[in-house]
């Protein structure tokens, strides 16, 4: 066997809630296919403008709704024999040429919704309802800050693997150029589902130089929200939604969006530093194993209190969580 084989703990997908598709990017009576969680599945908007997700295959004979479905009030019609199927239930509510629905006529509805320009997806590999959610931002679609611009990309990692970034301060010097490791501090909440990091550096600005803090929070494995703070009337957001694909691959997007009164001066060069920021990591996500049992060092205090947070959106958890010593 391959030493990259030996040395790979494969994690299983998360539980959790995860981005599906951007909310602008589907219209009204619009159908895709969609790959994630290691399955195939199919988006489509209602007539009302809700955002549904079914799995994909009509009970009937096998035809996929995403290739040739077509939407109908709110419910989506195999493209096969025109059996409709209820975007929330799933459930066949119409056939046709036929009075009477078979019982077994139903698919899988998928729990979805819709906030922060992104449509999101439940996903719990032991089929359990949602147990928890994250918040609404304001700042996203607010008069005082500038339209958001949008990125995306695919990447061979893990969505734990690059979830942890966040609390690894010291890489900041060593892969994104800070001239030194920023103090930091952590925080959870109540429920043990979010927690924010706080890291904090000089930054030079058009404006003068600032003690700028960086504030990441995180709700699951799969969603960051990251602002810039400390000029004066003035801050930036990077909302990052993660999913897994399967087991090794992630889709990533990115929102960014800046107050409008600096965006001109500051808030493009923010983002853009941290549009850097993320794709600096990328090499090191792709080429990197994943070690279930890390050999920590004492100085990795907030890299054991996140592998110990991430076990809870396992139902099946691989691994024994380090102490904040790193033992």
């Amino acid at each position: 066997m391959a030493r990259r084989d030996l040395e790979d703990d494969v994690l299983p997908i998360p539980n959790g809630w995860f981005a599906v598709g951007w909310s602008h990017e589907l219209r009204e009576g619009e159908v895709k296919p969609i790959h994630y969680f290691g399955e195939e599945m199919v988006l489509f908007r209602t007539r009302s403008g809700a955002a549904k997700v079914l799995d994909p295959f009509c009970p009937h004979l096998g035809a996929h709704f995403g290739h040739g479905g077509r939407v109908m009030g709110e419910t989506v019609r195999c493209p096969f024999h025109g059996w409709q199927f209820d975007g929330t239930t799933g459930e066949c509510t119409h056939i046709p040429y036929c009075e009477r629905i078979p019982k077994a006529a139903r698919v899988k509805s998928w729990d979805v919704q819709e906030k922060n320009g992104m449509i999101w997806a439940w996903y719990h590999d032991q089929g359990e309802e949602p147990s928890w959610d994250f918040p609404e931002l304001t700042e996203i679609g607010h008069a005082d800050w500038s339209e958001p611009t949008f990125f995306e990309l695919e990447l061979d990692a893990h969505i734990q693997e690059t979830h942890e970034n966040n609390n690894d301060p010291v890489h900041f010097q060593y892969v994104h150029g800070m001239p030194e490791t920023p103090p930091s501090e952590i925080h959870f909440s109540e429920d043990g589902r979010h927690y924010q990091i706080v890291s904090h550096s000089e930054r030079e600005t058009p404006f003068g130089t600032f003690q700028t803090s960086l504030v990441r929070d995180s709700w699951g494995l799969g969603l960051n929200a990251i602002w810039t703070k400390g000029i004066p009337d003035a801050g930036s957001l990077l909302y990052a939604a993660t999913t897994p694909i399967d087991h090794e691959r992630v889709h990533s997007r990115w929102l960014l969006t800046a107050t409008r009164n600096c965006v001109d001066f500051v808030g493009e060069e923010i983002m853009t530093g941290l549009r850097k920021g993320v794709l600096d990591d990328f090499p090191i996500w792709k080429h990197k194993v994943h070690r279930a049992r890390p050999v920590l060092c004492e100085a990795d205090t907030y890299l054991a209190a996140y592998r110990k947070w991430a076990r809870q959106f396992y139902s099946h958890p691989i691994g024994d969580a380090p102490d904040e010593s790193g033992r």
